[in-house]
Order: structure tokens, then C-alpha cells, then sequence
């Protein structure tokens, strides 16, 4: 797969959602269900400490780390296939992140079809896992 071929498949993803949105939204004048967690949080971790979650576990960011530094050592024999490479390295993270962060929304959303509440410290902590991968790619 190649970063174009994500892009064609995210596009494609967008409009369903967009679909699937519309359907899932509460009828007018009720409000989704969250459950407080009845304590106050004093003091705000700021966005810049969101920055410092890694996206990835330690070996398998080693792991694409490796890769990469292989990728630069081949562009001296071969440059056109370390493109090709890199292409292909850049396109399987970004499509392991989507699944990182998919894979979170679907437990959230697996507790919500099983009518269990999900608390507002659960949701608190991923809107701030959100919030760092954003901050992270607007600033690349």
C-alpha cells in the first residue's frame, strides 16, 4: 500500500462516517449519556505534555526506526526504490496509527452499545490522547 492508496481509502472512509454520523446522532433535545466520575481535577495536564505520549509502543517505534534508517542507508545503491521504500514505510505507520486510534474508539464504542456508561475521566483521557496526536500532525 502507498500513501496514495491510503488517501483514496480515507476519503472513501470520510463519506461513510459523515453517513453513519447522521444516523447515530441523539434524538433532538437528548443528550448523550456520560457518566461523571464524581471527582475534580485541580490541576490540567497541558497539551504540550500530551506531545510527550508516545503513539507507539517502545519496540515497535524501534522497530519502524530500524526500518527507516535501512531505507536511507539503501538511497546510495538503489535511490529510486528507497523512495519506493519510504513511501511504503510512511504509508504502514500511518495505517498502524489509524488502527491504534481505531481500535480505541471501538472499545469506547463497545461499551457504549453494551449500554454500559463510560466515564467522564475515560473520555477526559481520550480526547486528550486526540488532542496530542492533532497538535502533533499540525505541527510537522
Amino acid at each position: 500500500m502507498t500513501t496514495a492508496d491510503m488517501a483514496a481509502a480515507a476519503s472513501e472512509r470520510r463519506s461513510e462516517e459523515r453517513k453513519g454520523l447522521e444516523a447515530s446522532k441523539p434524538a433532538p433535545g437528548r443528550p448523550a449519556e456520560v457518566k461523571p466520575t464524581g471527582t475534580m481535577v485541580e490541576e490540567r495536564p497541558s497539551a504540550e505534555s500530551d506531545k510527550a505520549l508516545p503513539l507507539f509502543s517502545g519496540d515497535e517505534g524501534g522497530r519502524f526506526r530500524d526500518r527507516w534508517a535501512g531505507i536511507q542507508a539503501g538511497f546510495v545503491d538503489d535511490p529510486r526504490r528507497a523512495v519506493e521504500q519510504a513511501d511504503g514505510l510512511v504509508a504502514e505507520v500511518m495505517q498502524r496509527l489509524a488502527q491504534v486510534f481505531a481500535d480505541e474508539r471501538a472499545k469506547l464504542e463497545g461499551q457504549w452499545s453494551r449500554g454500559n456508561d463510560i466515564s467522564t475521566e475515560d473520555l477526559r483521557l481520550a480526547l486528550r490522547r486526540y488532542r496530542g496526536f492533532f497538535d502533533r500532525l499540525l505541527s510537522v
